[in-house]
């Protein structure tokens, strides 16, 4: 079981920290969540024959429906090229059905096929399973905090993406399109 207060964050005088010790204690632990997810989330999507860019590429096309293919990788933040080669492999396997767009033959609009959702749905379960077993380290006690500070942190990322995105496109930095 995880603990709460681990004392890898305290310093030497006890509980307070100083706003610098804060930051650092927190971004090196928020790096450390990040690196060890997208790392469980590898090993558990490569059970249904899906690598990790393929699965991300599905579950956004299943939250968000058919989207073109620029809005797909601006969605994602991934480079057209690696959009693309994802996206390729999925139509060849029939999970991802390529259209256009009426009236502009330009764009390309990505759609989920059933054989799509059902691999979709087979991924949730999993990533489902997987996360119940992860809380399941956590104290029951502590595991509804667990959820709440969660929120909190995709909330605040969610925001400082949106609130970048805009100075990206302004310095010519948004290479995704």
């Amino acid at each position: 079981m995880v603990a709460a207060g681990n004392n890898e964050l305290m310093t030497s005088r006890g509980n307070e920290r100083t706003g610098e010790e804060l930051l650092e204690t927190t971004g090196a632990l928020l790096r450390d969540v990040a690196r060890l997810h997208v790392r469980a989330q590898r090993e558990q999507v490569s059970c249904c024959g899906t690598t990790l860019a393929q699965c991300h590429i599905l579950t956004e096309l299943e939250r968000a429906g058919p989207l073109p293919l620029t809005a797909l990788g601006r969605r994602l933040g991934l480079h057209k090229g690696w959009i693309s080669r994802g996206v390729a492999t999925l139509v060849s396997d029939g999970l991802v059905e390529r259209g256009g767009v009426d009236g502009d033959e330009r764009v390309v609009l990505l759609t989920l096929t059933r054989a799509g959702q059902q691999r979709v749905d087979a991924l949730n379960r999993t990533l489902n399973r997987h996360a119940a077993k992860v809380l399941g380290r956590i104290a029951v006690s502590e595991r509804e905090r667990v959820q709440r500070a969660l929120a909190l942190v995709r909330d605040a990322l969610s925001d400082e993406l949106q609130a970048a995105a805009p100075r990206r496109r302004s310095t010519g930095r948004d290479d995704r399109e």
